[in-house]
């Protein structure tokens, strides 16, 4: 099925032990781009890969790679990406005190540049960048706790996907709308129907346990169909 809804898998959901023989599965089933989480462990409690693991990576897929940095150095991080090679870095607006300059050095190494907010974080925080930017992640869980079962999809996610795809109709070139947390196949219709189009998927969707990638690609599939009737 081909979609305009890009589809990027969260490695850090993968089978990190087997995550070459992940990734080459996520290369046959077709996705946009593998998204990974940098996590210092200061912004956030985890961190479950390191760089030298994503250098690694870059040597065994040519699938782009959407960064997503969990850090409070970022200028630091950003850095270490650029190194390596990727097409996208989202950077945090809550640790940023220049994000302007974090956007310049990105996009002066002909990579777009993102940012991500946290769920409590309004998106009037962005006004004057929003035509500076590739791409807004919106974080539907507090980043870093997905590991805690108890800590679910924020009660106005949808509600803030709808005023940021209002409030971009007013930009000349508008960035895309990635949604980051719980992205599950029950919630999905709901997400894309809003105005997602970038999913982050994850242990509730491409991951679920006691199915194949492949089996899961194809509930996917189908609950982005299901929202695009709705949108």
């Amino acid at each position: 099925m081909m979609s305009d809804v890009k589809l990027h898998p969260s490695v850090m959901c993968a089978d990190l032990v087997n995550l070459e023989r992940d990734i080459k599965r996520l290369e046959k089933i077709g996705v946009d781009a593998l998204h990974i989480d940098v996590i210092d462990g200061k912004f956030s409690p985890s961190m479950p890969i390191g760089i030298e693991t994503i250098a690694r990576m870059r040597e065994i897929t040519n699938l782009d790679f959407d960064i997503h940095l969990m850090t409070c150095n970022n200028e630091f991080f950003i850095g270490e990406m650029l190194k390596i090679g990727v097409q996208s870095i989202t950077f945090p607006y809550e640790t940023s005190l220049h994000v302007e300059r974090n956007i310049n050095i990105i996009k002066s190494h002909g990579v777009k540049a993102s940012i991500s907010l946290n769920p409590a974080t309004s998106i009037s925080n962005l006004e004057f960048i929003y035509d500076h930017v590739d791409m807004i992640t919106l974080m539907l869980i507090n980043p870093g706790f997905a590991g805690d079962k108890n800590e679910g999809q924020v009660p106005y996610a949808i509600e803030k996907i709808n005023k940021m795809k209002a409030t971009l109709k007013s930009c000349e070139k508008p960035p895309i709308i990635q949604v980051d947390g719980r992205v599950s196949l029950e919630k999905i219709p709901s997400l894309v129907s809003a105005g997602a189009e970038s999913l982050v998927l994850g242990s509730t969707s491409l991951f679920r346990k006691g199915y194949s990638i492949e089996e899961n690609k194809d509930e996917v599939d189908r609950a982005i169909s299901k929202g695009k009737e709705n949108d």
